[in-house]
């Protein structure tokens, strides 16, 4: 199936690791000129490398400055952006007695913010080639939330809501927005979530692991590959009717219909 993404110029925020790292690559895969963001400088130099045809941008999405230079980088290297993949790096995790008020300041900034000023940023561009996709990574705590991960449970929620009231706003430009909810994706935040647990239940790692997966259906956790794919196809011409959408790629794992 041919996406029709090549030649588009894409952002993919948090990219130096994980989804992000995955989606950059699928959407590269597909010919998309891609430029990714991260504050891990090197370990995006060594994506981009990979990647081959990346525009690396060290970038503190919790910073509208580094956001807004990021934004007319992109422009002035790779040209007008069509396609913008919102994610960041998940909040600390935490039961709410253990939060401070700096974290739940500071997580809004980095997981809510930074995605409402990234897509402030490229929508002029996308109403004025009218064709755009905005595609945020959010969790399966959208649907369903995650022992231990209090923040993420509040903010992941609130940005599905931003996104389906976005939707409607920009639909008669041709702007689609839909929002990913991965559920069990083996990537180095999983290994971060699951040594938490660990560390607060007294549980060995194999015991959480096998915790973790037991929920999903597959009995498996996911792939970051797997994961890129789907961003790739809502990014791709063949989603041209799917907007205001919450996609799961979670295995079966949420409950809920």
């Amino acid at each position: 199936m041919d996406l029709g993404l090549n030649g588009k110029v894409a952002i993919v925020a948090a990219a130096s690791q994980g989804l992000g790292r995955a989606s950059a690559q699928a959407l590269a895969r597909e010919g998309a000129k891609v430029a990714i963001l991260s504050r891990r400088e090197e370990a995006l130099k060594q994506v981009a490398a990979e990647i081959g045809a990346a525009l690396p941008l060290r970038c503190d999405l919790s910073r509208a400055g580094d956001i807004e230079a990021a934004v007319e980088t992109v422009t002035r290297e790779l040209g007008p952006v069509s396609i913008l993949v919102n994610n960041c790096g998940g909040p600390p995790a935490g039961i709410f007695d253990s939060i401070t008020e700096e974290q739940w300041r500071a997580s809004f900034e980095q997981v809510f913010m930074s995605a409402l000023r990234l897509t402030r940023g490229v929508l002029p561009m996308m109403r004025a080639a009218r064709w755009g996709r905005i595609i945020n990574i959010l969790s399966s705590s959208v649907q369903q939330p995650i022992a231990g991960l209090m923040i993420s449970n509040a903010f992941r929620p609130a940005l599905a809501g931003w996104a389906k009231a976005l939707s409607a706003e920009v639909a008669r430009d041709n702007i689609l927005v839909t929002s990913v909810m991965p559920g069990r994706i083996y990537t180095a935040r999983t290994d971060e979530l699951d040594n938490a647990t660990a560390q607060r239940t007294g549980k060995p790692l194999e015991q959480v692991r096998a915790e973790k997966v037991a929920p999903v259906p597959m009995k498996r956790y996911g792939t970051p590959e797997e994961f890129g794919s789907v961003v790739a196809f809502l990014a791709s011409e063949r989603a041209s009717y799917l907007t205001g959408s919450l996609v799961r790629v979670d295995g079966g794992m949420v409950a809920s219909i």
